[in-house]
């Protein structure tokens, strides 16, 4: 009997820390919703302090876009999730200036929304920015970088996860 050989096409996706700070696994994120891959796999940045630019973890489309949170769709069809803050729709908008548009093109580092941190915390609400492959069921699927093991300081563009598909 011939043999079939079926080609398994993967492809990886670096995924760029949205903003700067330090870098945390997901699974340390106060929230179940994220910390138990209920929206899917990925990694964590705590902010600094202070009014910070948002960008594109990856480059390609925005699928969808809200005041606190953004999904870019790849190419490849990886959707990457940005969600600044914990529990922050409940501020409608405040202390978030979107500078792209749902259905815009950006590239990875682009700017796409301008976060008030400080505004967040005077609400009472966790800054962090969890960042999440949508419906990755698979946690081995997604590699964090060494920053996030390490509980590092990472830079706004720089490596926080590769997501394999």
């Amino acid at each position: 009997m011939p043999t079939r050989s079926y080609g398994w096409c993967v492809s990886t996706t670096s995924v760029l820390a949205p903003v700067a700070g330090r870098a945390v696994p997901l699974q340390d994120v106060p929230d179940p919703v994220f910390s138990q891959g209920m929206v899917g796999f990925g990694a964590a940045v705590d902010p600094p302090r202070g009014v910070v630019e948002a960008v594109a973890p990856v480059s390609g489309k925005i699928l969808k876009l809200m005041p606190h949170a953004y999904i870019v769709m790849t190419p490849d069809n990886v959707g990457v999730l940005v969600h600044l803050g914990l529990d922050t729709v409940g501020l409608k908008g405040e202390g978030f200036t979107a500078h792209v548009s749902q259905g815009d093109e950006v590239t990875a580092g682009q700017l796409v929304i301008t976060y008030d941190v400080p505004s967040v915390e005077a609400n009472g609400l966790n800054p962090i920015v969890p960042v999440v492959v949508m419906d990755e069921r698979e946690s081995s699927n997604v590699v964090p970088s060494d920053a996030v093991h390490e509980g590092a300081e990472i830079t706004s563009g720089a490596s926080l996860f590769t997501a394999n598909k």
